[in-house]
This record gives structure tokens, C-alpha cells and sequence, in this order.
């Protein structure tokens, strides 16, 4: 069972019904509801307050949340007391991606780079902070939800700062991280069994428009994936490993993500020559989660994903196989009129699809009108995933597909492989 709805739980739900799986969907918000419905039995958050009396009606072995506020439910203790396995950590072991000053701490202990970072509770506060260490920050909430009060404002100048500190909402304070730049990239993994699994390095496209322009975006317009059970980039060894004490003392076992930064060691002087030292990832964030426009490449990539997310929420070793020649994974975002924007609403649509798509198409905020044909309903359409044994082929799949489907009023990001990618670079 999955808690959700749109094309996080049509994508999980589908990949995995694919493969045997009988699927069905606890809906947890109140839009995206149709696309879960295409692959399995849905149930209403309003007709059923708890999933949990569900889980022994449907014999559900397993649950795959989409957020991590699942946790803050008033029947979250029950579901973990059932017996029902969760594919997600619990109780402390949340706490990596929960709390923002948590992850911090836990990189500090663990020797592990992480961002200059403060915490305030106010915007006096937090215009001290900035006086004594006058730079760019990337502001984010001290608590990660969905519902935060402050969603990611990256600021690339000491100006931009300075204007959005007298922006933001202090309803929990302010977590102010050091800018270090736009070399991104992530690294995504299952821990189970006291042991790390690589599964994939991927990079997200967060900004709205071509270029990397706009806002960040509440959910990602793209995403690439590379298959890297052997950690080809180092992410994991540098920035997942050495939190294994720690995994061990939270009985951690689900997935787990990091986003890091590479930064340029600052060039040294020597006495003949002057030299670059190596860089370095920085984390700036942990996610125990697969992603919203990883997780169903993820999935995809696996011979055997109903198994590995089963024994990962037994917390037993796993036994990976992966589909040969599926080695990349292109995700595109069709955004729907308005967005990024959500305070900018517009009608219901209509959708209109030219040809047969020849890769995973997962609706979002669509439904289907009084006429029996797709419309828009929101802010996110659909996303578009390929697969291929190589990155160029699996975006010019993507595209192709993503340029079938119409909504007035709608885009997508052209350039996703364009720029991020090889992993550490701009």
C-alpha cells in the first residue's frame, strides 16, 4: 500500500504492479486522485481516517510513504506497532532529513563536509548571523515537511540574503546554510541488514525554467539517473559510509539519499608551482526517501523491486539484480498553467495526447471530465520517464514522449542534460 496520490503513487504503484505486485493506495492529500486509481484499489483519507485497520482487511505486507509527515499522524504509532513493514526508517532514524540542525550535527561527529550553517529563531536573530558572516546563504526551514513555512530560497549574493531575511516566515525560525554553489549532484541507496546498497547517482533539475532560471520549484521539472551500485562518483563512500555507526545505533534500515555540493579545495601556493588540491562533496541535505522522479527509474532498473522494497522494510540483506542495459533514466516534468506559482490557479483543461507513447508516461493533477476524456487539474501534469542503456538516448526517448502530450498553458524544461551533469559540475 502506498500513501500518496498522483504520479508519485500511479509511478511506484505501476512499476511495481508490473512485476506481480498487488497494489492499492492510501490517499493522503486532496488532489491527485484519478492516477493511483489506474493501477489499484485507492481509499479516501475522508472515508477512512486511518490506513491502519486497511492493512489487515487487504493483507498489506508492506507500505511505501510518500512524505515523511506520514510519522506525524495521530495513527503513525499504531502502523508501526502492526507488524506491517514500512519502507522507510522510523523514530530516530527520521531525524537525519526531519531536522535540518540534526543532519549537521551528525556530519560533524561523523568527520563528514558539510555547509556552514546557523539556526534563528527570528529575523533579528538571523541579521546578527548575517553581519558576522556576511555572505550568500540558501535559506530553508528548520523542520523539513511539505507544509513547511519556508520552502528553499537559494541566495547566490549577500544582497539576495540580506532582502529575503526580511521575507521569509519565522513561524519556526530559519536555517541558514552556506552557498557553495550550483555543483550538484546525489546519490541514492538502500540501507538493510547492517549493510549500504548503492542503487544510483542521479541529479535533479529544481529551478522552473531553461537554464536553470526561475525559482526553485516545489518538486523537481527533471531528473537524470545513472545506475552506480559501485559508487563511481563517491558519493556514498564519502557521505553515506561513514554514517554507518550511527545506522547501526537507529536500527536505520529504508532508503536513504544524499545531495551534496563538489567544492573546489582552495588553490595552494607552493614553492616551485601553484596547484589545485582535490575537491570535495559537501552534503547539503539527507532525504529517506527514493525520490519522487528517482524512485520510479529506481524501481525500473530493478529485476526485482517488489522484493528488494519488501526485504528493505524487513530490514533484512538484500539481493539486488538489476535489468541489463537499463543503465540511464530520464525524467521530464510537463507543469501545468501557473506553476511555479501556486497561487496562480486555472481551469480544468483539457489534455489531448498525439500517438502512442513508447515509455512511462505518469499522470499527476489529471482526472477524467464528464466526457470520459483527461484534463488537467493542477499545477503538475505528468511525468515523462525513459530508459536506455545510454544518457543520450534515454533523453531523446523522454522528449519524444513529452511532446505527444498538449494543455494549454503548459511546459517543460528543455535542456534537462544540458548543464549538472557529469556529476560536480555546472
Amino acid at each position: 500500500m502506498i500513501l500518496g496520490v498522483g504520479s508519485f503513487a500511479h509511478s511506484l504503484g505501476g512499476a511495481l504492479a508490473d512485476t506481480g505486485a498487488n497494489v492499492s493506495t492510501y490517499l493522503t492529500r486532496n488532489y491527485g486522485h484519478f492516477p493511483p486509481s489506474l493501477i489499484g484499489r485507492t481509499f479516501s483519507r475522508d472515508s477512512f481516517p486511518s490506513p491502519v485497520p486497511l492493512l489487515h482487511e487487504n493483507k498489506i505486507d508492506v507500505v511505501i510513504p510518500q512524505s515523511i509527515d506520514w510519522a506525524l499522524q495521530p495513527w503513525a504509532n499504531e502502523l508501526i506497532k502492526s507488524g506491517v513493514g514500512i519502507f522507510s526508517p522510523t523514530g530516530e532514524a527520521m531525524r537525519i532529513e526531519r531536522e535540518r540542525d540534526f543532519a549537521r550535527e551528525l556530519c560533524s561527529k561523523c568527520k563528514i563536509p558539510f555547509p556552514k550553517s546557523f539556526v534563528a529563531s527570528n529575523r533579528i536573530e538571523a541579521e546578527k548571523i548575517l553581519e558576522k558572516n556576511p555572505q550568500p546563504f540558501v535559506l530553508k526551514n528548520p523542520l523539513c515537511s511539505p507544509t513547511s513555512p519556508i520552502h528553499t530560497v537559494i541566495c547566490e549574493t549577500l544582497a539576495d540574503t540580506r532582502a529575503w531575511l526580511r521575507n521569509v516566515n519565522y513561524a519556526e525560525g530559519v536555517f541558514l546554510q552556506e552557498y557553495l554553489g550550483r555543483a550538484e549532484a546525489g546519490h541514492i541507496a538502500l540501507v538493510s541488514g547492517g549493510e549500504i546498497y548503492s542503487l544510483v547517482t542521479n541529479q535533479e533539475y529544481k529551478y522552473a525554467f531553461n537554464g536553470n532560471l526561475g525559482i526553485v520549484a516545489g518538486a523537481p521539472l527533471g531528473g537524470l539517473v545513472e545506475r552506480d551500485e559501485h559508487d563511481k562518483y563517491g558519493l556514498a563512500r564519502e557521505l553515506i559510509h561513514p554514517l554507518k555507526p550511527w545506522l547501526k545505533k537507529v536500527n536505520y534500515h529504508g532508503p536513504i539519499q544524499v545531495t551534496a555540493i563538489k567544492v573546489a579545495a582552495t588553490r595552494r601556493r607552493h614553492s616551485r608551482a601553484t596547484r589545485a588540491a582535490p575537491s570535495h562533496w559537501h552534503v547539503i541535505e539527507y532525504n529517506i526517501r527514493i525520490g519522487v522522479t528517482s524512485g520510479p527509474m529506481i524501481l525500473r532498473m530493478l529485476k526485482n523491486p517488489a522484493e528488494v522494497v519488501l526485504a528493505t522494510a524487513r530490514n533484512e540483506k538484500l539481493k539486488l539484480a538489476l535489468n541489463d542495459n537499463l543503465n540511464f533514466g530520464c525524467s521530464l516534468t510537463l507543469a501545468g498553467y501557473g506553476y511555479p506559482f501556486t497561487q496562480v490557479r486555472g481551469p480544468q483543461l483539457p489534455l489531448e495526447v498525439d500517438g502512442k507513447f513508447d515509455c512511462d508516461v505518469w499522470w499527476n493533477e489529471v482526472a477524467r471530465g464528464a466526457d470520459e476524456n483527461l484534463v488537467s487539474t493542477g499545477h503538475r501534469i505528468a511525468d515523462v520517464i525513459a530508459l536506455a542503456p545510454n544518457l543520450k538516448a534515454a533523453i531523446a526517448k523522454a522528449y519524444a514522449n513529452i511532446r505527444k502530450i498538449r494543455v494549454v498553458g503548459s511546459y517543460y524544461r528543455t535542456d534537462v542534460g544540458q548543464s549538472l551533469w557529469p556529476p560536480g559540475t555546472v
